[in-house]
């Protein structure tokens, strides 16, 4: 066991106070458990009332060759006793249960941070499929870090023998031996893990036992071992909240709540037709959980077809709702056109993740703005907001019902891979303080006659369901007639159409305000951000305000179309800052719209702005 001399925050003495804040990664083999590991110490920290952000992050491939550098799946969690907005800059622990998952994420930890390393891990061949040419546990290659190396999947073995196990059945079991040792570092109850793993085998009892077995050994390694050379035991105190009822939820648990909320509060059954696609396949699989109110879900053959179940949903009356990521949303392309056409309500959720093409199924990215925003033919407006984090994924997916079945048009939800996969904390809200909206389907014949295009205040068309008496109309992606919906090819009514279309969507900006998310409403330098940088962006922007730097934080929800008074606000600001998870897409709209020198700052590695990133783009702005 090797050690150096400790620079982090983690206290290496009982005379230290324990930290705010810590960050863990958990990493792996992909068969190692980590993202259920990484879960699990979630739910604990949960109960043991710290606020927190994790951030999974695994790989593209279904099962990369065991060990090897490709096949490494980590899970970060950043847990305190006051507010987390970010999953954290860098681990302060790092756990590596192999020479894969220690050579990917070492270069990552803190200075003077823990390893704790599998040493049952490090033989020749596992070395040499991590590219090592000697043991980084012996060669001195560590010695910026505290190490404790030790053979967990010897112990793993020795506390599962009275099972009766085989040794590859045993070794599964070793996840659970390490989260035992992670709730004894940070005092946490094994009890909630423990009822846990007797709910998921209860069909297989001996699985549990072992499983619990391994659990105990771990925490009991942690207690009887003198582990306090390194690290001692430490108590991470509750981050104060307002009272009430909360659960850990990720960003596709959130967007599913969300959806079956604005459904019931426009009192309308829900119907979500979808295709498996990474990461937004979550919202399937939650969706499909919630029969009971009202929602039904579809998987269909392809996207296209996903897509077209859903319009058809909302002819017949129902809210319509699709989800996808990049890939998915091009081919649905047309068809989103054809809900603009034909001005039916439809939710579009769009969990972005890196592209082009395939690109990085399982990595984060911000780079289907211009998709959203513009990436149909012809001129095919379509409202566009974004989520900044889990739990806001909710409101957000209220608030995209509200507008699609107020205005009668499709809205696109963006979400990412952070977002979608991510968990935090979240109030679960009193629902009698949410405005409902409901609908009013035409149901009879009006005065001067029934026009199927004809407009409200909104500029939105009826809602009319199919079948009702004396309402019969043609619908389809063939122009329409201003009011009467029949086909029609004339210039004038194409503009006329074109422009009630635009204008409608425009529309929606009336009475939607921006504020500031933190400083003042006039400036140095603001920092506009959108989608999942929220976090970063919030903390750069905090800590630079301590160093007396005149510098804010705006950050968007509204993308398309802008809020009202957004142009003003900028223009209080002598410089702006758009960090983004892409080439500067949000920086050319803010530039279009406003004639403003909006910078970039751009990041498309397919992993979350740290906050010392945006912390040093915000002092070199005001150099």
């Amino acid at each position: 066991m090797a050690s150096a001399a400790s620079t982090s925050t983690i206290p290496v003495s009982s005379e230290e106070a324990a930290p705010e804040a810590v960050v863990v990664r958990f990493a792996g083999d992909s068969g190692d458990g980590m993202q259920l590991t990484g879960g699990q110490f979630t739910l604990s920290t949960a109960l043991a009332g710290n606020d927190l952000a994790t951030f999974p992050d695994f790989p593209a491939e279904i099962r990369a060759p065991q060990g090897t550098l490709f096949g490494v799946s980590a899970f970060q969690i950043n847990f305190g006793s006051s507010e987390i907005t970010t999953a954290g800059d860098a681990p302060d622990i790092l756990i590596a249960m192999n020479p894969a998952a220690l050579k990917t994420n070492v270069v990552d930890l803190k200075p003077g941070g823990l390893i704790i390393a599998d040493t049952g891990e490090f033989n020749d061949r596992n070395l040499a499929k991590a590219k090592y040419e000697s043991n980084p546990l012996e060669d001195g290659s560590l010695a910026r870090w505290q190490v404790l190396a030790f053979d967990i999947s010897a112990l793993t073995l020795e506390s599962v023998k009275p099972f009766g196990l085989g040794n590859k059945e045993a070794l599964r079991s070793k996840n659970m031996w390490t989260l035992g040792l992670a709730l004894w570092m940070f005092d946490r109850s094994r009890q909630p893990i423990i009822d846990w793993l007797k709910a998921k085998f209860a069909k297989a009892p001996e699985i549990a036992d072992a499983n619990i077995a391994a659990l105990n050994a771990g925490h009991a390694y942690g207690e009887t071992a003198e582990l306090a050379a390194p690290l001692k035991q430490l108590h991470v105190a509750p981050a104060p909240a307002p009272e009430g009822l909360y659960r850990t939820v990720t960003g596709a648990e959130a967007i599913s709540l969300g959806l079956v909320a604005g459904a019931q509060l426009a009192s309308l059954p829900m119907f979500f037709g979808g295709y498996p696609i990474t990461p937004a396949s979550s919202i399937l699989h939650h969706l499909s959980r919630l029969k009971e109110y009202g929602v039904t879900t579809f998987q269909a053959e392809d996207e296209i077809a996903a897509i077209a179940s859903a319009i058809g949903a909302s002819y017949a009356g129902s809210l319509g709702v699709t989800s996808s990521s990049g890939p998915g949303i091009a081919l649905k392309g047309e068809a989103i056109g054809l809900a603009v056409m034909t001005e039916l309500p439809l939710v579009i959720v769009n969990s972005q993740r890196g592209g082009p093409s395939t690109g990085l199924p399982t990595k984060t990215e911000q780079s289907d703005l211009y998709q959203a925003v513009y990436g149909r033919n012809g001129d095919a407006p379509m409202p566009v907001i974004a989520a900044r984090s889990p739990a806001d994924a909710f409101d957000c997916a209220i608030e995209a019902c509200r507008i699609a079945i107020e205005y009668m048009t499709p809205v696109m939800l963006l979400t990412d891979g952070y977002i979608a996969n991510a968990a935090e904390p979240w109030k679960v809200p009193d629902m009698s303080g949410y405005t409902p909206f409901a609908v009013k389907f035409l149901d009879a014949v009006p005065e001067g006659g029934l026009k199927p295009y004809a407009r409200n205040e909104k500029l939105a068309r009826p809602w009319i369901k199919p079948g009702t008496p004396d309402l019969m109309h043609r619908i389809g992606g063939i122009e329409k007639e201003v009011n009467t919906g029949h086909i029609n090819y004339a210039p004038a009514n194409h503009q006329a159409m074109t422009e009630l279309r635009r204008d409608k969507v425009l529309g929606i900006a009336k009475g939607v305000r921006q504020d500031v998310s933190l400083g003042e409403e006039s400036g140095k330098l603001v920092v506009v951000g959108w989608g999942s940088t929220y976090g970063p962006i919030h903390q750069a922007v905090r800590r630079a305000r301590r160093k007396g730097l005149d510098v804010s934080h705006i950050h968007i929800r509204h993308i398309w179309p802008l809020p009202e008074n957004f142009g003003e606000l900028l223009a209080g600001y002598e410089k702006i800052l758009v960090p983004e998870m892409n080439t500067g897409q949000l920086k050319t709209v803010l530039r279009d719209q406003y004639l403003l020198d909006a910078r970039p700052l751009n990041k498309i590695s397919g992993q979350p702005f740290r906050i010392a990133e945006i912390e040093a783009a915000i002092e070199g702005m005001l150099a």
